[in-house]
């Protein structure tokens, strides 16, 4: 696929990198140069220095070629303009980084799809909208909701008083837990593995497994981890990212918001009528005692500085805070920051990544998710008609072993996949796949 991506900015090179994988021709636009050497010395691309509203440059990117164009610049009016432009230009498929919610209204959608672009996302909606979520299930670290709520995946550690811990999978079975599920992945040690029946648990791994909704919930507690009743959150930063987690929150939680800029906060007041704002840096120990830190149920730091959300997060956990989530979005910092005891991290990079992803597939995605801190995504496809997986059992498929089915949700019915499971068409099927895989594993459902 020839893909061109406009902002080589963190998102943009991100996707670049992740998109290089996938044996695309990919073009950048940005103006500034430096930006461009980097992303070309990460990756194999082809740069273009130049503003990506004019037609000079993307003509020069070729975008009338492009099966996909791409705008990922911070400022969403020249992601809107060099979108609209290029289809005109001839590109198959636009798509456009904005930062204006009313845009996203269904009527409004409409007006955008109009003048050419295909689609809209919003990363810093996305990522509060993940954050919410994973505040109804307090105790895992990610959690991903699959047809409509039928089946789950969900994320969580190993406790020490966890009954998994040294058990081997094969052991684990539904008649000696009680308990229907499938475990697609262990990440221990930096590594994610996709198991087999022999591997063990042990203590400290963080796994990965799919069930419907009501045994994800046993499943955390097996754990050695139990979700609690959050009613009162602490967010630290009034970005985009905690302006919309304190919107979603403050109808149904007592929400107190944390920002460090007199001016913002005193914005930030006047905005979230229901979320009390306070002035304070929260970094300064003995000011978020005096706010009330250690009362806390969550604590979500969410500033433009990856530092400050680990440091804090790190003072929130200490004080008993008892789910903590913080946004790291250096990639290099985010096993440090699950290595010491940070619950969750989110990422905006992987949110719009696993936002764009599916529209570099062949087959029929509904849904991906790129997993923070796993080399993983996990993907929920629909079974065409007459498509490879539809004639053989899952065991004779020849499925790459760097990728497993999770489960199946067929109709009003969701089932967990073993080696005889026969796939039908029009199933929906997900998938937990590494990213040597990501490429094979759709044409068994096309």
């Amino acid at each position: 696929m020839r893909i061109v991506i406009a902002g080589a900015g963190e998102v943009g090179s991100h996707l670049a990198r992740m998109l290089g994988e996938g044996n695309h021709d990919i073009t950048v636009i940005d103006t500034d140069a430096k930006l461009l050497e980097d992303v070309a010395n990460a990756t194999d691309v082809v740069t273009v220095e130049g503003d990506c509203t004019t037609f000079a440059t993307l003509k020069k990117a070729s975008v009338r070629k492009a099966d996909l164009f791409i705008a990922v610049n911070h400022e969403e009016s020249p992601n809107i303009i060099s979108a609209m432009l290029a289809k005109q230009l001839g590109a198959r498929k636009t798509i456009a980084r904005i930062d204006n919610n009313e845009y996203l209204e269904a009527n409004n959608k409409e007006v955008f799809i109009d003048i050419g672009i295909d689609y809209l996302f919003y990363p810093e909606k996305i990522t509060a909208q993940e954050v919410v979520n994973l505040l109804g299930h307090s105790s895992a670290t990610e959690y991903v909701d699959f047809s409509g709520g039928k089946l789950a995946l969900s994320v969580f550690k190993i406790e020490p008083n966890s009954p998994f811990a040294g058990k081997m999978l094969a052991d684990l079975t539904e008649e000696s837990v009680g308990i229907a599920f499938r475990t697609v992945a262990i990440a221990r040690d930096e590594h994610t593995i996709i198991p087999h029946g022999t591997d063990v648990f042990k203590e400290g791994d963080t796994i990965y497994v799919v069930a419907n909704r009501a045994n994800i919930e046993k499943l955390i507690a097996m754990g050695g981890d139990e979700d609690i009743e959050v009613e009162n959150v602490m967010i630290l930063g009034g970005s985009r990212v905690g302006v919309r987690i304190a919107l979603d929150l403050q109808d149904k939680l007592n929400v107190k918001l944390i920002e460090y800029n007199g001016e913002k906060a005193y914005r930030l007041a006047e905005l979230l009528d229901k979320t009390l704002i306070i002035h304070e840096d929260g970094r300064d120990i003995e000011a978020m005692l005096e706010e009330g830190i250690s009362n806390m149920d969550a604590f979500i730091a969410v500033t433009g500085r990856s530092e400050t959300n680990i440091l804090t997060a790190m003072i929130a956990k200490k004080m008993g805070v008892k789910k903590v989530i913080a946004e790291v979005e250096n990639l290099n910092y985010i096993n440090l920051a699950e290595s010491i005891g940070i619950d969750t991290i989110i990422n905006k990079k992987q949110v719009t990544a696993s936002n764009i992803f599916r529209f570099t597939m062949n087959t029929d995605v509904q849904a991906i998710k790129c997993l923070t801190g796993s080399e993983a995504e996990v993907l929920e496809f629909i079974v065409k008609p007459n498509s490879p997986a539809t004639k053989q059992t899952v065991a004779e498929l020849g499925f790459p072993s760097d990728a497993t089915i999770g489960g199946v949700v067929r109709g009003e019915n969701v089932f967990l996949v073993n080696g005889q499971t026969q796939i039908n068409a029009y199933d929906r099927v997900v998938v937990f796949s590494l990213p040597s895989a990501i490429g094979k594993v759709g044409k068994f459902f096309n």
